[in-house]
């Protein structure tokens, strides 16, 4: 039997996978890298560093081990991001993350005013945030001329790594989905009068679903990477997407929370939906159609005050957080510590803890952090069912599941139940089954990630916070004014990043 690679570049790392088409997972591997922040506000990748170099250390290291043919390739990535590349595809500058990069205010506030709100939301299906990449090449365009005048591509973390082995400029209708205000989501092409507008001249990439092949890995790459040359590559797209192909999240009502750096969430829709508070996006198959939603911080937090406690695992954290009661003795935590995403798009709201009294200790603010993201899926999730989702089945996946802590927290928080998968690997076992899909070994849908476990919500945890989450919606109203002055103070200063030079 032949295999399939995956391989996702993560905010925080990079996973592969080798995989049978039955699904019987035969490998992994991980990296581990970290993100660039050099001025606040400013979240950014080496692509050369850190997306090139970890996919071919594990694709090489997962191909040197396997016996069976290699039959096809996909790959995902941390996205919508921004990496500009000159004629030879050399990048011109460190990658532009996703809605946690929030550089772009100026070049959001432009193109809305140029387009009008309602127009993009309706013909795009989302308004301009930090999310949308149009004002991402905006901000390049304005800001870095020298760079712009030799840009001639722009690729994503996926799609560099597709460029790179196979010479084909592409990228999948997913991820174009979420370079508003440049793409139509309902005729699933560029818009032509709005891309002239903000990208005038530049080449655009040739759109694609998720599991088309696009080509095959050329020989120039083949010995660095350990793919042999005229392996099958499939457009790949999105980590969150890939994810929830894998385990099952294709029917309207089905809601993937992704606990990870930020929290992440996608619900499968009925037909396209509208909504200012979140993102609409088209699925990773022809015909379908999601919100998205996500929170700019949540594992992130979690591992910042890991390194704030000076504590070398998160397993002393969480017992300590275990004895901690629900509503962390009196502490409420907003979690919006790099601004807040969906639904407020708001990149100048600030963390807050308050509460605090010298009677707290670790395990009350972990705890509290737990709290906090649990918190923000509820209101992302109200926002959804007010746009008219359903979320009648939630699958947890990511990192942040193991443990059991923090998935508890979030199912009493929102009043329901959450089913794990049975495999926590993350995006790249959907990359594997993406590529299957392409070249025909797969139908489009499988569950190759079945459900092991469920978590039911603790009623008498749940009144609990049921009075906290009423607290929790007034207090960033009660304190926007001063977080937005407070964020104002910190664009006058360079922060310096202590996670910034770690891989």
């Amino acid at each position: 039997m032949s295999v399939l690679l995956g391989v996702d570049i993560g905010t925080a790392s990079s996973k592969g996978a080798l995989v049978r088409a039955d699904g019987t997972l035969v490998a992994t591997a991980t990296r581990a890298h970290a993100v660039s922040m050099p001025r606040p506000g400013w979240v950014e990748h080496d692509a050369q560093v850190v997306w090139w170099a970890d996919f071919a250390a594990i694709s090489k290291e997962l191909t040197a081990g396997v016996r069976e043919p290699l039959a096809a390739v996909g790959i995902s990535g941390l996205g919508p991001c921004l990496l500009p590349v000159d004629g030879a595809d050399r990048p011109l500058r460190p990658a532009i993350l996703y809605g946690v990069d929030t550089r772009a205010r100026l070049e959001i506030e432009e193109l809305t005013r140029a387009l009008g709100q309602q127009t993009i939301l309706e013909r795009c299906g989302s308004v301009l945030t930090s999310q949308a990449l149009g004002p991402k090449l905006a901000w390049l365009r304005a800001n870095e001329p020298d760079t712009w005048a030799a840009t001639r591509r722009f690729l994503m973390a996926s799609s560099f790594i597709v460029r790179r082995l196979t010479g084909s400029y592409v990228l999948d209708h997913h991820s174009a989905s979420q370079c508003t205000p440049m793409y139509d989501p309902v005729e699933h092409r560029w818009i032509r009068e709005w891309t002239e507008l903000i990208v005038p001249g530049l080449e655009l990439p040739e759109l694609r679903w998720p599991s088309e092949v696009v080509g095959e890995v050329r020989s120039a790459v083949a010995e660095e990477t350990g793919i042999p040359a005229g392996t099958p590559v499939v457009a790949g797209t999105i980590d969150a997407w890939a994810e929830a192909t894998s385990v099952g999240v294709t029917a309207p009502g089905d809601v993937m929370l992704m606990y990870g750096t930020t929290m992440f969430l996608i619900e499968v829709l009925d037909r396209p939906r509208r909504s200012p508070d979140l993102w609409g996006t088209v699925g990773t198959f022809p015909g379908t159609h999601n919100f998205a939603a996500g929170m700019a911080t949540s594992g992130a937090i979690t591992d910042w005050i890991r390194e704030l406690t000076g504590e070398s695992s998160f397993d002393s954290l969480i017992a300590h957080a275990q004895q901690s009661p629900p509503g962390s003795h009196g502490l409420l935590m907003l979690p919006y510590f790099a601004g807040e995403r969906t639904p407020l798009f708001d990149p100048d709201a600030r963390g807050v803890l308050a509460g605090l009294t010298l009677r707290h200790h670790r395990g009350d603010i972990y705890r509290a952090a737990l709290e906090a993201t649990a918190y923000g899926v509820r209101h992302n999730l109200a926002a959804m069912r007010d746009a008219g989702g359903r979320d009648r089945r939630l699958v947890a996946v990511g990192g942040g599941t193991r443990g059991g802590l923090w998935t508890q927290i979030v199912s009493d928080v929102v009043g329901a139940p959450q089913q794990l998968p049975r495999q926590t690997i993350g995006a790249c076992l959907g990359d594997a089954l993406l590529a299957a899909i392409g070249i025909g070994q797969s139908p489009e849908v499988t569950r190759w990630n079945p459900i092991s476990t469920t978590i039911e919500p603790n009623p008498e945890s749940a009144a609990v916070y049921e009075r906290l989450y009423a607290l929790y919606r007034e207090l960033y109203p009660s304190t926007r004014q001063i977080a937005h002055a407070l964020a104002q103070e910190q664009r006058h200063h360079t922060l310096s990043d202590p996670l910034s030079h770690r891989r």
